[in-house]
C-alpha cells in the first residue's frame, strides 16, 4: 500500500510531475528566449504563472454547458498525468508493464485533444467552436501515421507491452539504430508534436487568427489546469518516444535522450511558421503517412 501511494503521489506521481512540469516549461521558455536572442524567465516563472491563474476568478460563459465546460480541463489533466506517471514508471521499472499498455497510453494521450474539443464545444463561443473543429481535424490527421510508426517497434519485438519493448532493446539494441526505427521515431515525434499542439501544428488555438480558439473562454484556475496539462505533456510525449524507440534500461542515457528529443521539439516550434489546417491535414495524410508506411515496409524486410 505504501509503495502504491509513493508511485501515485511522489515518484513518478503527481508531486514529481508538478515539479518536473515547471522545470520542463522553464527549459522550453529558456531555449525559446535564446533562439530569439532574449534573456528568458527565471527558473520559477512557470510556477508563478500557474499560481497567479489559480488566484484569479473563474468566469463561466453564460451560454455554456457549465458542467462540461468545467469538467473538460480536469479530464485533460488526469489523463495526461496518468500517462506521464505510467511512462516514467515503465522507463525505470519495465517489469511493472502489462500486455497492451501501449494502447492504454495512446488512449490517454488522445484524451487531451478530445477534452479540448469538449470544452470548446460546450463554451458557446463561435471562435472556440472553430478551434474545436480544427482540433478534431488535427486528431484525425496525425493519429494514422502515429499508429503506423509505432507498429514498427511493435512488429519487431512482437509485443504491445512497453516493458517488453524496453527489454527487447536491452538485448537487441534500440529500434532507432535501424533505418526503419529511425524513420518511425521521426514520424512519431512529428505526430506527437501535433498532439501537444505546438507550432507549426497549433491551428486549434492560433492566437492571431481565432484569439485562442479552443481555450478562448477559459480563465482563472480552469485556464491554469489547461496550462499545467500542457506542461506535463511536454514530459509525457518525448519520454514516450524515448522509451519506445530508444529505451535501453539505462536511466541516465534515457533522460539524456529525452532532453534531446525535447530540445528538438522546442526548436521545431520556434523555427517554423504556423500551418493552415488544410496544409496540416495534407501533410499528415500525405507525405507523413507514406513515409510511415515505408518505415513499416522496411521493418518487414529487416532493415
Amino acid at each position: 500500500m505504501t509503495n502504491t501511494l509513493f508511485h501515485y503521489f511522489i515518484f513518478p506521481g503527481f508531486l514529481f510531475l508538478a515539479i518536473a512540469g515547471v522545470l520542463v516549461s522553464w527549459i522550453d521558455r529558456k531555449i525559446t528566449a535564446k533562439v530569439q536572442w532574449r534573456q528568458g524567465p527565471p527558473l520559477l516563472q512557470p510556477a508563478y504563472d500557474i499560481i497567479k491563474l489559480f488566484m484569479k476568478e473563474t468566469i463561466v460563459p453564460a451560454k455554456s454547458s457549465v458542467w462540461l465546460f468545467m469538467l473538460a480541463p480536469a479530464i485533460a489533466l488526469v489523463s495526461v498525468a496518468l500517462a506521464a506517471s505510467y511512462i516514467l514508471l515503465i522507463a525505470f521499472q519495465p517489469a511493472s508493464s502489462f500486455s497492451g499498455d501501449i494502447i492504454f497510453v495512446l488512449y490517454l494521450f488522445t484524451m487531451l485533444p478530445l477534452s479540448a474539443v469538449l470544452g470548446a464545444s460546450s463554451s458557446g463561443n463561435p471562435m472556440a467552436s472553430m478551434g474545436a473543429s480544427r482540433e478534431m481535424k488535427l486528431v484525425l490527421s496525425y493519429e494514422l501515421p502515429l499508429i503506423i510508426s509505432l507498429l514498427v517497434p511493435i512488429f519487431k519485438a512482437g509485443t504491445f507491452s512497453l516493458g517488453e519493448l524496453v527489454a527487447y532493446q536491452q538485448t537487441h539494441g534500440s529500434f532507432a539504430s535501424s533505418l526503419s526505427g529511425l524513420i518511425a521515431l521521426v514520424i512519431a515525434l512529428a505526430c506527437l508534436h501535433g498532439k501537444m499542439g505546438l507550432v507549426p501544428f497549433d491551428a486549434s488555438e492560433a492566437e492571431q487568427e481565432i484569439s485562442g480558439g479552443s481555450i478562448i473562454e477559459y480563465s482563472g484556475p480552469l485556464l491554469g489546469i489547461w496550462k499545467f496539462s500542457k506542461m506535463i505533456m511536454l514530459i509525457a510525449a518525448p519520454f514516450f518516444i524515448a522509451v519506445v524507440f530508444w529505451g535501453n534500461g539505462n536511466p541516465v542515457w534515457l533522460i539524456t535522450k529525452y532532453l534531446l528529443l525535447l530540445t528538438v521539439s522546442i526548436l521545431l516550434r520556434n523555427t517554423n511558421p504556423r500551418l493552415r489546417i488544410d496544409q496540416i491535414v495534407k501533410l499528415f495524410w500525405g507525405a507523413v503517412t507514406v513515409v510511415s508506411v515505408l518505415a513499416l515496409a522496411l521493418s518487414a524486410i529487416g532493415m
